[in-house]
């Protein structure tokens, strides 16, 4: 082999080389940053298709209905806990139904409320007696179909509270 050749030969494998190198850091970042989605039932029995089940200390991404009379609010700061449910049609909610905890310390948006559905992103971990729960870094609330912003529901006479947050919660938002 000449040596123009062989020089050739070099530059184009340590291209090669570099560009799957460049590759594998780009694919190993978006790994770390992936949230996969789970139900509140897919937590506790797994993906109805292939039975994976999230594991402890994975980030991911979970929704479900805000079961009504869960959502506990702490009235020093701003942390908040409620349990999911599945979304269902007719919506309804039941004992026996699979359900998650999710905590959440911050500012709920203003669409949050029981029997609302809602996504929750965060780390799945197993509390002290042994349950699995969320602890979210966000929370998204969804509207339906018949979702109407606050001045006309006012307008209508319909019945909307807006969250609402004393200045001592607010003070102590770390």
């Amino acid at each position: 082999m000449n040596p123009r050749r062989k020089k050739r030969l070099t530059i184009v494998a340590s291209i090669l080389i570099g560009i799957s190198v460049v590759a594998g850091l780009v694919l190993y970042a978006l790994s770390q940053n992936i949230d996969l989605f789970y139900t509140p039932s897919e937590i506790t029995q797994g993906k109805k298709d292939s039975g994976i089940k999230p594991s402890v200390g994975q980030r991911i991404r979970i929704g479900g209905l805000v079961v009504p009379g869960s959502v506990k609010r702490d009235p020093d700061n701003l942390k908040v806990s409620f349990k999911l449910s599945d979304m269902k049609m007719p919506i309804s909610f039941h004992e026996s139904d699979h359900m998650v905890t999710v905590y959440y310390d911050g500012i709920l948006p203003d669409l949050f409320r029981e029997s609302q559905g809602i996504v929750a992103n965060g780390r799945l971990t197993r509390g002290n007696s042994g349950n699995l729960h969320v602890d979210a870094s966000e929370v998204l609330a969804k509207h339906d179909e018949n979702y109407m912003p606050t001045e006309l529901a006012d307008a209508q006479g319909k019945d909307y509270k807006k969250l609402e947050y004393s200045d001592k919660q607010l003070d102590n938002k770390n």
